[in-house]
């Protein structure tokens, strides 16, 4: 079965969240400095809204140059 395209992204978004999240608990009570949960999940919320917002801008400054700027720069090697 596959997920309609609006239905897709914020799946997405939340996975990554929740990976991050796990992550930074779990490194921080390895390396002995253990965070609450609550501060981790806010310190990922922030991380994925940065991600996102620079994967918008990437997809943007790609469309403005007309979406050819990654071949161009392959064909040319």
């Amino acid at each position: 079965m596959t997920q309609p395209a609006l239905l897709r992204t914020p799946l997405s978004v939340i996975a990554w969240w929740a990976a991050l999240t796990g992550i930074l608990w779990l490194a921080g009570t390895a390396l002995g400095h253990p965070a609450p949960l609550t501060g981790c999940a806010a310190s990922a919320a922030f991380l994925v809204a940065v991600g996102e917002c620079g994967n918008w801008l990437r997809r943007r400054w790609t469309a403005r140059r007309g979406g050819r700027a990654a071949t161009r720069r392959s064909s040319a090697r």
